[in-house]
């Protein structure tokens, strides 16, 4: 297999990165992970006029924010109907606070690191059906996506019917794509000015008013934990609530140009893959083939999913691909799909749990955690708090 390397990373190697903590500091709030959603909380806090200390283990978006398919699709999870069956009209609201959520992405971001060219939920991955059983699961799939498009449309959410060269499915014009390592790295260049943000600082402890790191202790009224992957074994409390999972990516060299003009998802969304201007698809999937081998902590690719992602990669170009880097991530799955956003000790916010889609659900429960800790907000019934 190819060397086990970031295919997003090319993007942003002269990421000049931030200091490890350097001894104690005080500060309003602390914020422990510098992914999406901790980003969104250094941003609320700071706009609220507080001091902010910003903590990630390792580089700005070196976990699943960093490492994900860089899809920018509005909802939770789960597909519109079905949340909406599992959580009632509340699901529908969380829909549309992300997309507020994309719409803040691209009026704050520079042009290029958002490109709103929307997304394609495909039935069955492209290509002819592999087998009989393949059939029968693209036949399901076109009316799951049937279901899918009556819900968006029912609650005035764009949606359009799709049948072209990738095969058959629905397009969703307001999602978008991003680069996540540039899209996050962009973020907190925007912010260094306005909170101590600091890499490399590892958290060893968290409590009420304390936060004990690798290089000293940070003392906040409000601490925001804002990680996905890996929380269970950051906050042991919630072990029983949210289950880390690998998610597994790879990148190709480039593929004939334009082979994918947006985000593209099969299967249910498990396989998925995007094409970058440069022609090089980024594709995942697989989990569920290889479920109770991807409940793991290692964030190390294995030969089976990646040969399986391989074939995703192959059907996503119409032919054979060359894969230049391999990759996993750490993210975190609650049992209803809900994302947490719950109160682990007094002032003390927890955040995570986003079932593989936290590019605009993290942010979103970013805010609810900041509101919940500065202004005792519950929040919304999409989450589980």
């Amino acid at each position: 297999m190819a060397g086990s390397s970031v295919g997003w990373d090319d993007a942003v190697t002269g990421w000049p990165g931030f200091s490890p903590l350097a001894g104690d500091r005080t500060a309003d709030a602390c914020v422990i992970g510098l992914g999406a959603s901790g980003l969104a909380a250094v941003e609320d806090l700071v706009g609220r006029g507080l001091s902010v200390i910003g903590l990630d283990a390792g580089r700005v978006a070196a976990g699943a924010a960093g490492r994900n398919g860089g899809f920018l699709l509005g909802g939770p999870a789960l597909f519109l109907h079905d949340a909406i069956a599992a959580w009632g009209p509340s699901a529908v609201d969380l829909y549309r606070e992300t997309l507020a959520e994309l719409r803040h992405l691209k009026e704050t971001l520079s042009p290029g690191v958002v490109r709103p060219v929307g997304s394609i939920r495909l039935a069955g991955l492209p290509g002819p059906p592999t087998d009989e059983g393949d059939a029968a699961d693209r036949a399901a799939e076109v009316a799951d996506c049937a279901a899918h498009a009556a819900a968006l449309r029912e609650h005035g959410i764009a949606v359009e019917d799709y049948d072209g060269p990738l095969g058959r499915g629905i397009f969703l014009p307001d999602d978008a794509a991003t680069n996540p390592a540039v899209r996050a790295t962009a973020i907190a260049a925007r912010l260094e000015h306005r909170a101590a943000l600091h890499e490399n600082t590892s958290v060893r402890r968290i409590a009420a008013g304390r936060v004990v790191t690798s290089h000293g202790t940070v003392s906040a009224g409000v601490v925001v934990v804002a990680v996905d992957g890996r929380l269970d074994a950051l906050i042991p409390s919630l072990a029983r609530r949210v289950r880390t999972a690998r998610l597994q990516m790879l990148t190709t060299a480039p593929v004939s140009a334009s082979r994918l003009p947006c985000p593209v998802y099969g299967r249910h969304g498990y396989d998925y893959a995007q094409q970058g201007a440069d022609g090089r698809l980024h594709v995942g999937g697989g989990r569920d083939r290889f479920e109770q081998a991807e409940w793991t902590a290692s964030t190390a690719p294995t030969e089976p999913v990646q040969r399986h992602i391989e074939d995703v990669a192959a059907r996503m170009a119409g032919g054979p691909v060359t894969v230049t880097h391999r990759w996993g991530a750490s993210v975190g799955f609650t049992a209803d799909g809900r994302p947490l956003c719950t109160e682990v000790a007094a002032g003390v916010v927890a955040i995570g749990g986003y079932n593989g889609t936290g590019n605009l659900v993290g942010p979103v429960a970013a805010r609810a955690a900041v509101a919940r800790a500065v202004d005792g907000t519950a929040p919304p019934p999409y989450f589980a708090a």
